[in-house]
């Protein structure tokens, strides 16, 4: 997800996303560990939208403007 489509979500839809992106993190991390993991550059994408969605939220609450201007 790209900074621009995290930043036209509302609070709730990014924490909801949160929730469902550390679920799946968790279980692709499982598969790596079980070695049945198709796609190992997806947990490097979802800790980085995770990053991602944490920074916009925290950005949001100390009243900082990203973007374009």
């Amino acid at each position: 997800m790209k900074p621009d489509e995290i930043r036209k979500m509302s609070r709730e839809e990014r924490e909801q996303k949160l929730k469902e992106l550390k679920s799946e993190l968790i279980t692709l991390r499982y598969q790596a560990k079980m070695g049945h993991i198709d796609n190992p550059a997806k947990i490097r994408n979802i800790k980085r939208t995770i990053a991602r969605i944490l920074t916009i939220n925290r950005e949001e609450e100390l009243g900082l403007r990203r973007g374009k201007q």
